[in-house]
């Protein structure tokens, strides 16, 4: 999968300390998008589900945040990825998306990913709906919306 970064020990991509895959490649190209150069699918790294696996499990404190980019446009390697942290850990999933979750819904290959996720934040960011006040996310159209 094309990763452009991880980082460890984020406190504002969900909540509580989080490791965050951040992704390559979006349809989105949301205005305002403080990641642009996640939207070029040819952008970052490729890395195995192994290596990013290990990579998150080097810190056993952090839960695990899917962001990007668009996370979605890597939905096998997420649901792999996914199972194997399920599986050999205790730690919540959280996936940002620029899809609604209603759109989720409507594509079946889309929707296989929710089951391994604990918690989605949708939508996409709206720059005339910013809101700095919110927590864990931009725009208040978008949704924190409780999985398991």
């Amino acid at each position: 999968m094309k990763v452009m970064n991880i980082i460890h020990d984020s406190i504002v991509d969900g909540e509580g300390l989080r490791t965050v895959v951040f992704l390559a490649g979006c349809p989105h190209m949301c205005e305002g998008c403080h990641n642009k150069q996640s939207w070029n699918i040819n952008n970052g790294f490729d890395m195995t589900i192994d290596e990013v696996f290990e990579e998150i499990m080097t810190n056993p404190l952090t839960n695990v945040t899917y962001s990007g980019g668009e996370p979605l446009l890597h939905t096998a390697e997420l649901i792999e990825l996914s199972k194997k942290i399920k599986r050999n850990s205790e730690k919540d999933i959280w996936l940002y998306s620029g899809y609604t979750y209603e759109q989720i819904l409507n594509n079946d290959k889309h929707s296989a990913l929710l089951e391994y996720c604990d918690v989605l934040v949708d939508g996409p960011f709206e720059i005339k709906k910013r809101d700095l006040t919110l927590l864990y996310r931009g725009s208040s159209n978008q949704r924190i919306i409780k999985l398991s």
